[in-house]
């Protein structure tokens, strides 16, 4: 994935040290770190906190566009809305459960448990859905309406 190079930009253009942006999220600096180098993949909770802190979209922050922000964006996640929108574009892409599971390398039951809203969709499944469908990040999370699909 490449969200390494735009969160270190964002950190950088506000003079941050990589301790104060773990402060942000509440974690150690060595964690942040090794979620700034990609050592470690970065929670789907904490880049909301560094999208809504930087007010970027996750489109931007995983290189979809270079437009750094959308209108209307909202600040939370719902798993359950999440779990809805991730369903309805399933299902529009006539994709079953088990297919979407074997492209993301994974098993059934755990689309099945993102689609309930029992967890957050990984952050390298939320790439690898948006970057092959061309869908929009921030729309399958819920955080904007439109736009759904992006150029």
């Amino acid at each position: 994935m490449i969200y390494n190079k735009r969160i270190k930009e964002l950190r950088e253009s506000k003079d941050l040290k990589q301790f104060e942006v773990a402060e942000i999220l509440g974690i150690y600096k060595g964690l942040y770190n090794q979620y700034e180098t990609e050592y470690e993949i970065i929670p789907t909770k904490h880049l909301n906190t560094l999208c809504n802190y930087f007010n970027v979209s996750f489109d931007y922050i995983l290189e979809f566009t270079n437009k750094m922000n959308y209108k209307n964006s909202i600040n939370e996640i719902d798993p359950i809305k999440v779990g809805q929108r991730l369903k309805e574009f399933r299902k529009e892409n006539k994709i079953t459960q088990v297919k979407l599971a074997n492209m993301l390398n994974t098993v059934q039951p755990v689309i099945a448990n993102y689609e309930k809203g029992k967890y957050l969709i990984s952050i390298p499944f939320l790439y690898t859905i948006c970057k092959k469908y061309n869908i929009s990040a921030d729309y399958l999370l819920g955080k904007i309406d439109n736009p759904k699909y992006l150029k």
